[in-house]
Order: structure tokens, then C-alpha cells, then sequence
């Protein structure tokens, strides 16, 4: 793949999510949450990927296991964040007397 595409993309894709998280009305956060874990998830693959390859030379290994270690953190942060921001919006049960 040209490297120059893959720069051009990478630009377009920050400037298009900046602006989409820009504008996101604060309800909608929840399920923007969701939707970047998914990403996430994505990176941990492509991490695995890269790290695995058979050819790939110690740096890369390095640093695709510095990539998995912080795409696995950065996905199990967001499952929390978003399982507690959705355990606020069950109604509670009252208290038994």
C-alpha cells in the first residue's frame, strides 16, 4: 500500500472524528462510547498483526506489544465507563422495609 495514501487517510479520518465528536450532544455519549471501543477492538487486532508478523523486526514487535497493551487498556476502560454510565440510568427498586 503507498504510504502517502495511507497519510491522507489517516488525516482525513482525524479531521472528520474531531468534527463528529465536536458536534455530539452530550446524550449521545453513551453510544459514541460503544462505538469507540469498537475501534478499539480494531487496534487490538491490528496490533496482533502487526507484533506477529513473521518477518517484522524487533522494534515492530516492541511496539506492536506497546500498542496491544494500550488498545486492551484503553477497550476494558471503556466497557467500565460505559457499563457504569449505563448502570445511572436504571430506575432502583425502593428499599423493603
Amino acid at each position: 500500500m503507498n504510504y502517502e495514501f495511507g497519510v491522507y487517510v489517516f488525516v482525513l479520518a482525524a479531521f472528520l472524528g474531531f468534527e463528529l465528536i465536536r458536534k455530539v450532544s452530550p446524550l449521545l455519549h453513551t453510544p459514541l462510547m460503544s462505538l469507540t471501543n469498537a475501534i478499539a477492538s480494531i487496534s487490538v487486532v491490528g496490533a496482533i498483526l502487526v507484533s506477529g508478523e513473521k518477518d517484522a523486526s524487533t522494534l515492530s514487535r516492541v511496539l506492536g506489544f506497546i500498542a496491544v497493551v494500550a488498545a486492551t487498556t484503553n477497550l476494558v476502560s471503556g466497557f467500565l465507563i460505559t457499563d457504569r454510565m449505563l448502570k445511572m440510568f436504571k430506575k432502583r427498586e425502593p428499599a423493603k422495609k
